[in-house]
């Protein structure tokens, strides 16, 4: 895994230096040193599970035969396509919340002397994707796949963005626009397409598969995002914020979260009426009530059980595939997210 790593980060180092080194556009010093200043700082800085994902699905797919370089290149490649996009999402996003730190560090626009030009450094970012894809798939069978599958992952993830953002306008909170339906929409467009989704139709198109015969391998990997956001938004109230490297806030941000809308639903007249009351309150004594109520119905049950009928679910949609490979594929993400701490 380490040597994966650091195979990964090479190829980082080599996709930013032709970027900086586009025919299409004439750096000047000033402008190479603010992209790439702007590269290191957004694009590798996290976890990069989702990049990392592309090369072992593509290994899984192969069937335990030994890559190629070439091979391993093109989907460390696209793994960074993928890390790109992200790196672009969470810029923007930023912005928009006004957030003060992304990944233990200000976030890019807090930084002095960039303020809103990170709308523009946003909008750089994803312009590198298909001068990648251009690059080094433009000779390949699936490059038009590859381009309307990004193209069609960004549609899907800022609209879910968008309805994520007109639910939660400030000034307008109402909890009781809050309903599962919502927040699975959100979490499916927002989270699910790209986190996992991508990924592994990226592993699939360089192995030279239709996109089109695997529906069912897309439906499962969406709905593992969704419970993949679940468990997020369960660790942001219940879980150890050692583990999970921050102090849950989604309580005092007023935010669509699977525990409200499950509280919601259980509530009685009493429960809600203080649900409502305290809910999107930055007041410590407020975000303890609504996390005392949490527990009166028990939502860390409720949780459990939920986690239980997915995993079986999930299980059998995927013993229900007929090829060996995408199983242990699919088997490999759940092993990864099933009853995780952080």
């Amino acid at each position: 895994m380490a040597d994966l790593r650091s195979k990964f980060m090479e190829v980082y180092s080599l996709l930013k230096s032709e970027l900086l080194d586009d025919p299409a556009f004439e750096f000047t010093d000033a402008s190479r040193q603010w992209v790439e200043r702007m590269l290191d700082y957004n694009v590798p800085g996290g976890k990069l599970n989702r990049g990392l994902s592309v090369i072992d699905s593509y290994k899984l797919l192969k069937e335990g035969q030994e890559l190629t370089e070439d091979e391993i290149f093109l989907a460390c490649a696209l793994g960074w396509c993928i890390e790109w996009l992200q790196a672009y999402f969470l810029v923007l996003d930023d912005i928009m919340d006004n957030s003060y730190t992304r990944r233990g560090q200000p976030c890019w626009f807090r930084l002095d002397k960039v303020g809103l030009i990170a709308v523009n450094d946003g909008v750089l970012l994803r312009n590198h994707i298909p001068r990648v894809l251009k690059k080094h798939f433009r000779e390949k069978p699936y490059y038009v796949d590859l381009i309307d599958l990004f193209n069609e992952v960004e549609f899907q993830t800022a609209s879910g963005q968008m309805i994520d953002l007109i639910t939660t306008i400030e000034g307008e909170k109402d909890l009781s626009k809050y309903s599962l339906p919502i927040h699975r929409r959100i979490v499916q467009y927002k989270t699910a397409y790209y986190s996992f989704y991508l990924p592994v139709a990226c592993a699939l198109l360089i192995s030279g598969a239709n996109l089109d015969n695997h529906i069912e391998v897309k439906n499962v990997l969406v709905e593992m995002g969704t419970y993949f956001q679940v468990q997020d938004d369960y660790l942001d109230c219940f879980g150890d914020p050692e583990k999970i490297g921050k102090i849950g806030t989604d309580i005092e941000d007023f935010k669509c979260s699977w525990l409200v809308v499950k509280a919601l639903e259980l509530c009685n007249e009493e429960q809600k009426k203080a649900l409502f009351e305290n809910y999107g309150k930055l007041d410590p004594a407020n975000v303890s009530e609504v996390k005392a109520l949490y527990k009166e119905l028990d939502l860390q049950g409720v949780f459990f059980d939920y986690e239980k009928k997915m995993y079986e679910k999930l299980s059998a949609s995927i013993e229900a595939h007929p090829s060996k490979a995408v199983q242990a594929l699919l088997k490999s993400f759940l092993g990864k997210i099933y009853k995780r701490q952080k």
